[in-house]
This record gives structure tokens, sequence and C-alpha cells, in this order.
């Protein structure tokens, strides 16, 4: 049995060896790739920025109806709508070609990686982007509303909010990223469990501090208010203790592997 496990493995590096090739050549395979990149994310631009004006309705809805009625937002200087069009027509198109930026990454990668690490390669894309799509949608339907609705609380009769266009697209962008980094947390764990960096017992004996630090960086990811961090921290809190019964999962796994293997 030791024999074939031997056999196998070397004809896994042999098959590796076959595939690779000189330097310049993978400098010319990423060059190439990396321009197939680029020409997706410059068609999603053009994709985007026509439609960036009903996207950009789409993504201050939440604040219109925060505000007050009749209220609207604002740009006090004259390029800055014209600019954060073109920001919103990059990040769209950035998206759009998240599909051919995976496959072209894919397929650099895939020659120099082993049968078992190629197996791993796609579900761990996936996920990471389900989650990461998960925690934007969280951000945009559960917390923008709540948190604008307590910023613009503090406007009265001497005092009146002004949004204005770049301000709040920069602000929103930055609230929609971290919490779709965030979602990421169950991948990262089970990312680490399969490297054997982490095990369950380890995440359950770290909680207490792991909670501390969640807050903090609740803290410095969301705006200055109470509610939004609490609403960043909860999620990332269940996510935490999702991530210790996936990390379980993986190493009664990876344990009864070698137990197969042993005997």
């Amino acid at each position: 049995m030791a024999d074939n496990q031997e056999k196998s493995s070397k004809e896994e590096v042999d098959s590796q060896d076959g595939a690779r090739m000189p330097f310049l050549g993978h400098l010319e395979e990423l060059r190439r790739r990396l321009i197939i990149c680029f020409l997706a994310i410059g068609i999603g631009f053009a994709v985007s920025y026509y439609f960036s004006k009903p996207i950009f309705r789409i993504l201050i809805r939440p604040l219109i109806d925060a505000l007050p009625e009749g209220d609207r937002l604002i740009y006090t200087n004259l390029p800055e709508a014209f600019f954060t069009y073109l920001k919103l027509g990059l990040w769209g198109g950035i998206i759009l070609a998240l599909p051919v930026i995976f496959y072209q990454l894919w397929h650099f990668v895939a020659p120099g990686l082993y049968r078992n690490e190629r197996r791993y390669f796609i579900p761990f894309v996936f996920w990471s982007c389900v989650l990461f799509i998960v925690g934007a949608v969280f951000g945009y339907f559960i917390v923008f509303p709540l948190g604008f609705r307590f910023f613009l609380g503090f406007a009265d009769e001497s005092i009146q909010a002004l949004p204005a266009v770049a301000q709040y697209f920069s602000f929103s962008l930055k609230l929609l990223f971290g919490f779709g980094l965030i979602f990421e947390l169950p991948v990262v764990m089970v990312f680490l469990a399969k490297m054997g960096l982490v095990n369950a017992p380890f995440l359950a004996r770290q909680r207490k501090y792991a909670f501390l630090l969640i807050f903090v960086v609740g803290a410095i990811l969301t705006p200055p208010d109470v509610i939004s961090q609490v609403l960043m921290a909860l999620p990332l809190m269940f996510l935490y203790e999702v991530s210790i019964f996936l990390v379980r999962l993986v190493w009664r796994k990876k344990d009864k592997k070698s137990k197969e293997a042993a005997a």
C-alpha cells in the first residue's frame, strides 16, 4: 500500500514536471491572461457606465428612503458627479469581469497544483464569492437603513443634512466591502484548518479574545456609532461560531483519513 502511494505521488510530481515551462514562458502566459482580464474589465466598465445612473439610484435608495421627503443628494464641485459615475463604472466593470478573472487565474495556477489542491480551489473561490455577496447584501438591506436614520436624526430646525454624491459613494462602498470581507471568516478558517494551523479547541479557547477583536474591527470598519458597530459585530460573532463547527468537521475528516491510511 505504501508503494502504491509513493508511486501515485511520484506520478503527480512527474506530471507537474512535464507541465513546467521556462520563466519567460510563465511571464508570457501571465501577460496574456492579464490582457484578457483587462479587456473583460474594459467591457464591463462600458456596460456599467452606460447603466451608471440607474445603478447609482439603487445604491442611494436606502439614504433617499431615510431622508425627509423631497430631499436629495447634492454635489458642490462641477466634475464631482461625473467622476463618481466613472468610479461606479470601474467598480461595476471589475465585478462583471470577476468570472473571467477567476477563470484566467484558475488556468494560470492549475498546472502547478496537485490534484487534491485543484479539488479545493474551485469550492474556495465559489464560497468566497457567495459569502462576500451575502455580506454586502446584509450591509445594504440591514445596516444602511438603520445607520442612515441614526445619522439623519441629528438634523433639526437649525441643522440640515446635505449629503454629497462623492462622499456617499466612498462611504457606502467602504461599508459594502467591509461587510463583504468580514463574511469571508468561515472560508478563511476552513483554509487555515486544512493547512493544520488552527483547530476547533484552539478557536473555542480564544473565543473571548476573538469577540473583543471583532468589536474593535467593527469600530474601525463602520461609522462611529454604536448601532453600526453592533450590527457588524453580531453576524461576525455568529460566523465565528460557524467557523468553529466547520473546522471541527475538517479535523474529523482529516483524522478519519489518517486512520484509514494507517490501516
